[in-house]
């Protein structure tokens, strides 16, 4: 073997020279990209925290909406309750304020017969007894010639029906009667 020449040694020398600064030039980028993915790595894992911190105040912030309007829904379904109660109250006091309604109309329809008939009575009240008659007289209340009897009452001619009166028909079923 033999001895390698100055020339040789010096590209040799050259050839290490350029090795090993390649090598460092490879091991700085290396560390460059080391430390690229480490300050990658520590911004996606603070990344990673704020979203998980973000996350869950959006999930508090979901859960304490979730029972306000829980609650809001529970009221409202109690007024809604207490408001069906009242239209049920309302509904049985419509029903007889109706009825007692239909009792004032048909008063108020047979005001006139009413009245005619109190004017009547008062004449009657104010001529009084008769004078000179010694027996009481008593005729059947349903005389042919009576004109109280049921059967007469919207013929007679001294007796008139409005004509609210006339629509009712109710009152040809009734019997009026009153004690002395």
């Amino acid at each position: 073997m033999s001895l390698p020449s100055p020339v040789q040694i010096k590209e040799a020398n050259a050839h290490l020279v350029a090795v090993h600064r390649r090598v460092a030039e490879l091991e700085q980028r290396l560390e460059a990209a080391e430390n690229t993915v480490r300050e990658q790595a520590e911004s996606l894992i603070r990344k990673d925290e704020q979203l998980r911190a973000a996350t869950q105040e959006i999930t508090e912030a979901k859960d304490r909406e979730i029972a306000y309007l829980h609650e809001k829904l529970c009221k409202s379904e109690e007024t809604i309750q207490r408001f069906q109660n009242m239209v049920k109250e309302k509904d049985g006091l419509i029903g007889q304020l109706r009825h007692r309604c239909q009792l004032l109309d048909s008063i108020c329809k047979s005001r006139p017969l009413l009245d005619s008939m109190l004017s009547h009575m008062a004449e009657a009240e104010r001529l009084g007894p008769v004078i000179g008659a010694a027996e009481t007289i008593s005729l059947p209340l349903t005389d042919g010639d009576s004109n109280c009897s049921p059967g007469r009452l919207g013929n007679h001619k001294d007796f008139s029906l409005s004509e609210d009166d006339m629509d009712d028909q109710d009152l040809d079923d009734i019997v009026f009667g009153t004690t002395v």
